[in-house]
């Protein structure tokens, strides 16, 4: 199977069935993140034990990308130290500057073959949504605190 033709079918599996699409009861943190100019949006919901990332969800809606890669991220988050999500997601934005190593861009399973977005300027807020919501909420988790809005970056539109 070619390249493409996999991106394509990993991304629709993530924004069709996406697995952490869901409301999770009584999260640790809570943050809501969006692109004003597009309207992709996103509630990102983790439980946390100490250090550790327990659980996670996302409600929310966008285009495919932005919402097959909050899914992607959740995958990949679950189950890991805040440190170790923080470093995936220096990683993940890395790779999207076209910085990352191909060593790296493998520690990302999935969430690598978004790789391409960094080509697709409209695509890129889209892609970094979750990961961008996911970093501010465990950098700042005061912010946490009810929903508030997550740093979106420059806006752009979805087209």
């Amino acid at each position: 199977m070619e390249l493409k033709s996999l991106y394509r079918e990993i991304l629709n599996e993530h924004n069709i069935n996406p697995a952490h699409k869901k409301n999770l009861e009584n999260p640790s943190l809570t943050l809501h993140g969006v692109n004003p100019s597009c309207g992709d949006n996103i509630t990102l919901y983790l439980k946390t034990d100490g250090a550790k990332i327990t659980d996670g969800s996302f409600e929310g809606s966008g285009c495919a990308v932005s919402q097959a890669s909050v899914d992607m991220m959740l995958d990949l988050i679950i189950g890991k130290e805040k440190d170790e999500a923080l470093r995936l997601g220096t990683i993940f934005m890395n790779m999207i500057q076209g910085k990352a190593t191909e060593e790296e861009i493998e520690e990302l399973d999935e969430a690598g073959l978004l790789q391409d977005v960094s080509h697709m300027p409209s695509r890129v807020k889209c892609a970094v949504l979750g990961w961008r919501t996911m970093k501010e909420m465990l950098e700042s988790p005061a912010k946490t605190d009810g929903i508030q809005k997550a740093a979106a970056g420059n806006p752009h539109a979805c087209d």
